[in-house]
Order: C-alpha cells, then structure tokens, then sequence
C-alpha cells in the first residue's frame, strides 16, 4: 500500500516535471521567436536606414551639378530677350546702325528675331519681313536663325527638365537628409564659379577666338559668318555680343553668390543639421519600433 502510494506520488511528481519542462521549453520559443522578430526589425530599420543615406548622397551630387546649369540657362534666356535688347539699344556708347537702321527699327526687327527663337513659327517668320520693300534677312541668315532656333529650344527644354528634376531632389532631400540641400547647392555654386572665372579668362585674353569656339560647338563653319552689311550684324554687332556675355556671367555670378552666402557652411547651420538629422533618424527609428510592436 505504502509503495503502491509512493509509486503514484512518483508518477504524478515525474508529470509535474514533465509539464513544468514542456511550459520552460514553450517559453524559451516565444523568447527566441521575439528575438528574432526584433532582429528582423532592426534589420529592416537598418537597412531602409541605410538606403537612404546612400541614396541621398547621389542626390546631392546630382543637384550640385543641375542646380548650377539651370542657374546658367535662366541667364541666357534672361538676356535673350527684347528688353534686354531695348537697354543694349539705348544705352550711351552703343554703336549705331550707320546704314539706315534707326534706334526703332532696331528695336522692332531685333526683337523680331529674339521673337523667333523661342516660339513655333516656321521660317517664313524671318524671311517675310520687309525693310524699304526688300527682304530683311537674306536666306542664309535666316537659316543661321533656324539652326540658333533649334539649339535654344533643345536648351530651354533641358533647363525646364533640370529644374523639374532639381525640385524632385530637394523634396527628397528635406525628407532623407537635413542639410542635404544646403550642401549640394553650395557645392554647385562652387564650381560654376571656377567655370565661370575660367571662361571669363578666356574671353578676356581673346574676344574673338573664344566667340568664333563657342559657335564652333553648336554650328557648322561658314553658317554662322556675315558680312558687316547684313541685317544679323547691323541689328546684333559685336558689342551686342560681348555685352550679352558679360549680362549672362553677371546673371550667373549674382545669384551663385547668393546661394554661396545662403549655403555657407557656418558653424550653427552645420550644428541644426546634425539635430534635425538626429531627429530625423529618431522619429524613424520610433515608426519602426512601432510597427513591430
């Protein structure tokens, strides 16, 4: 009886052990299930984590080298227009027409053809007009002007689409990387500056070769050369040119400075991007955390 009741015992206290080891066994599992699961999250924080901060570097390099070009391409198409030709016209120290043009007749006709490069009419626009009941542009002018035409809207276009791409870039900038864009704007400035200065010095040691070079790249020799008497020249002369250029780098140089003194890397704004991205990492380590729970 006595061993029958201790057998018992036995058998019933071998089953708490059992059970007790079977509850240990099934918690160690829940404890290594939520482990993993917290691993796999912190992975995958890590990871999106890390995309983003490679990611954003490319963006800053892509902004650097668009944001300088569109500065570039508003300059010119700033300048390319009739009320810069109305200053150039009646500025002191322009040279006249001296064959018949006068300060009107300029103003019309040279915004005539400003006119054209930028809007969609055939070349019949230039070759219709009149001056003292002849043609005003003779045909080879008039296709200098289409192929000019034709390099201005391919410009502006890529100016438009940089632009577009610019503003996609910083958005995505605010949202990945604080200070991001101030980097990669003042990074752009930095060398269309020292492009700027270097063309600049070559216009200035030689006018003439660095505008016969620059035509050189976008038109054939022997289409873009006419004679002092042919309306192109009379209406837009060399000082027309050099002016013009000196309008773009002046455009350019301005607002590079700007961005240059907006951008600077002070101490304080190089201080409040480290917080904010702090801060920003904070908050997604947070969404993270929360999603897994």
């Amino acid at each position: 009886m006595g061993a029958g009741t201790a057998v018992a015992a036995g058998a019933r206290q071998d089953d708490g052990r059992g059970y007790a080891g079977g509850a240990t066994t099934a918690e160690s599992e829940d404890r290594r299930r939520d482990l993993r699961d917290a691993e796999a999250r912190a992975a995958a924080r890590d990871e999106a984590l890390e995309g983003p901060r490679s990611g954003h570097r490319v963006l800053q390099v892509l902004l650097a080298l668009f944001f300088p070009i569109v500065v570039l391409i508003a300059a010119v198409r700033a300048v390319a227009s009739p009320v810069f030709l109305w200053i150039e016209y009646h500025r002191p120290g322009f040279p006249g027409d001296g064959q018949g043009f006068t300060t009107e007749d300029r103003l019309t006709y040279g915004s005539a053809g400003l006119d054209y490069l930028f809007n969609a009419a055939p070349a019949r626009y230039l070759s219709e007009l009149q001056y003292q009941g002849g043609q005003l542009f003779a045909e080879s002018e008039v296709s200098h002007m289409t192929d000019v035409k034709i390099v201005m809207l391919i410009t502006m276009a890529v100016g438009v689409l940089l632009a577009l791409l610019c503003v996609v870039f910083m958005v995505a900038l605010a949202r990945t990387a604080k200070g991001g864009i101030r980097r990669a704007l003042f990074a752009g400035s930095l060398w269309m500056l020292v492009v700027l200065i270097a063309a600049a010095v070559l216009a200035v040691l030689g006018w003439e070769a660095f505008f016969a070079g620059f035509h050189s790249l976008f038109f054939a020799d022997g289409t873009w050369t006419f004679q002092a008497s042919d309306a192109l020249i009379r209406l837009y002369p060399n000082q027309f040119w050099m002016d013009a250029g000196i309008g773009i780098a002046g455009l350019v140089l301005l607002t590079l400075l700007i961005t240059l003194i907006c951008t600077w890397p002070t101490r304080r704004r190089r201080h409040e991007s480290r917080l904010a991205q702090t801060d920003l990492i904070r908050r997604r380590n947070d969404w993270y955390d929360a999603q897994g729970a």
